[in-house]
Formats: structure tokens, sequence, C-alpha cells
């Protein structure tokens, strides 16, 4: 047998130590805490993302193979908002479950609702594989092998959590636990993803309806929605951006001297109706407002009117349907 050098035989003995040790501080500079869901005590963070739109895939249901025998979920969420991916290595003298009551218990007290919760094998087969190839893999984990190693050990023993709350304002959000127990002397692992429901930011890209366009709408339809009107959530000030969708909403009654419009203010269904139908009130108001001032159009052949969510061309269920039903509306009076 060939010798092995006494160094190399030193790096062996003394790696699954240097293993089992916390990494001395967090190891992804500039990140921090969730303020929905803070840290277990003693926890490092050694992986981070923030994404302030996107769409997630949250595995709602066992790990199970599908009918062509893949690895699938019985069932998943797809939401789309403010997307929030953190994890965390937590010292081995904590167990997995200690963590998980502890998170359960904090988002129970929050007001949040289990959608679905596993422990070990009742969470189906290859369970933890998943997670270390698509979430917590050696890419998305910062800090070398002490802080990637908790994951991939523990992977054998995981334990998940996926609930449902609200904001205060009423916006819907999804919290998801995952955590792997500290086995073979190493720490144990936690991963948190948290999904805020939140309308995408508007006026990054231009496509609003010409002059020409809202007319042909009103000649077919006797009506027009214009969502190139902006305003900052719950506010019902007409941010700049949206100056363009204004020039041709003045544009199309300069063309015509004798159009009169209501110009009415649409909401989603999220938060409060009452006042939702005061704000959709006050932005169609707003609208008017800058189109006498800004563009000289004649305010009595203006009406304002405020409807919040009474008139939907989309499902409010999902963002992309509330998206939709936020709008300014220009109807031949």
């Amino acid at each position: 047998m060939t010798a092995r050098p006494l160094f190399a035989l030193l790096l062996c003995a003394a790696a699954p130590f240097a293993f089992s040790q916390m990494p001395p501080k967090d190891t992804v500079s500039g990140a921090k805490d969730h303020p929905l869901l803070s840290r277990f005590e003693g926890a490092k963070l050694v992986g981070y993302q923030v994404k302030e739109f996107d769409e997630a895939v949250l595995p709602a249901g066992k790990r199970v193979a599908d009918k062509n025998g893949q690895p699938a979920f019985e069932q998943t969420l797809t939401l789309e908002g403010k997307h929030t991916r953190i994890a965390y290595v937590f010292p081995k003298e904590r167990s997995s479950l200690e963590v998980m009551r502890n998170y359960q218990a904090a988002l129970d007290k929050a007001g949040f609702k289990t959608v679905f919760a596993c422990a070990k094998e009742n969470c189906g087969s290859a369970f933890g594989e998943f997670w270390n190839e698509k979430r917590v893999s050696d890419n998305f984990i910062q800090g070398g092998e002490i802080a990637y190693a908790p994951f991939n050990y523990g992977r054998m023993e995981p334990r998940y959590l996926l609930a449902k709350g609200a904001t205060k304002d009423g916006r819907p959000v999804h919290a998801l636990v995952y955590t792997v127990a500290p086995v073979q002397d190493k720490n144990g692992g936690l991963y948190l993803e948290v999904v805020e429901g939140k309308a995408m930011e508007g006026g990054k890209v231009s496509a609003n309806l010409d002059a020409a366009a809202m007319a042909k709408g009103i000649a077919a339809e006797g009506k027009v929605a214009v969502y190139g009107v902006y305003f900052d959530t719950g506010k019902s000030d007409v941010k700049p951006e949206s100056k363009a969708a204004l020039g041709e909403m003045a544009k199309l009654l300069q063309q015509d001297g004798k159009l009169k419009v209501y110009v009415v203010g649409h909401t989603d269904n999220q938060g409060v109706l009452a006042q939702n139908v005061d704000l959709s009130q006050k932005r169609a108001e707003a609208v008017i407002k800058a189109l006498a001032a800004d563009y000289k159009v004649d305010a009595k052949r203006l009406s304002a009117k405020g409807v919040a969510s009474y008139a939907p061309v989309a499902s409010n269920d999902a963002d992309a349907g509330r998206q939709l039903n936020r709008r300014v509306e220009l109807v031949k009076q």
C-alpha cells in the first residue's frame, strides 16, 4: 500500500471537524434578514437573493412520481410578486424540529395558515434532492463547504412548511421554511422563501394606445381602456410616466371637439372596497385635472367616476388579472 503523506492525513482528519464549525459571520455581503421572518438564534446567513417582481413556483404537496415516472410534486403554487430567498446554517446543537417549531409558532402568531407541511419520509421520495438541485445548490450558497455541507449531508432528513398570510393592506404573502437536520457532526441547514404579492412596477416600457386607436375603440365599443396612466400604490397623484398616455388622450379630445367622455377609474379587489371606491374616484378626478391644466382640454367635456373593482376585465385571483383590472377608461357620454 502506498503511504499517504502526513499533511494529507492531517487534512482528512481535520476536514470533518472544520465542516462542523459554524461560519464566524454571514458569508453574503449586503444581505439581511427578511422583516417578516427573522433568523433562528445563532444562525449565519449563507445565501441571499431578492427579486422585486418575479414568478415563483412553491411546492404544496409531497414529492411523487408523475405518470412518466419522473419526480414531481402532488401540487404546486405559482405566484408572482417580490420574491426573497435566504439560506442559513444553524448550530449542530439545535435540532431541525426545534427550528421548524419556532418558525411555525411565529407564523401562527402572525395569522398565517398552513398550506402544506411534512417531515422526513412523509415529504416523499427525493424531497431533499429537489432542494439541493433547485434552491440550495452550491451556486446559491456562498462560503464554501462549511456553508453548503449542512444542506448536502442533511437532505435525507428534511422538514417543510408552506404558509399563507396577508399584509396589513390585504396583499397576500406566502412563506416557506425548509430545514435539514444536523447529521454526521455537521451543522443544520435552514432555507426561507417569501413571496409578497405586489403590482409590477409600470412605466418601464411604453406601449400606449395612440389617439387613433382610442378613437376606434370608442367608435366600436363606446369605451377604451388606457393602461399608461400610473399612480403609486394607494395614491391618486398622476405620475410623470403618464405623460405619453395623457398626451394621446388629449389629442383624441382635441381632434373631436364634440366628444364628451366619462373618465372612469378602476382598481383591483385588493384592500378595503370603500377605500378603493374613494381612491378610484380621486384618480379619475386627477386625470381630468391633468388634461385640463396641462393640455387645455375643457373640463366640462369630462366627468369623473370611480368604480373600484366593480367592473373587472379579468380574474382578481392572480396578479396578471389584477394588473389588467387596474386601469383608466374613457367612456363616451
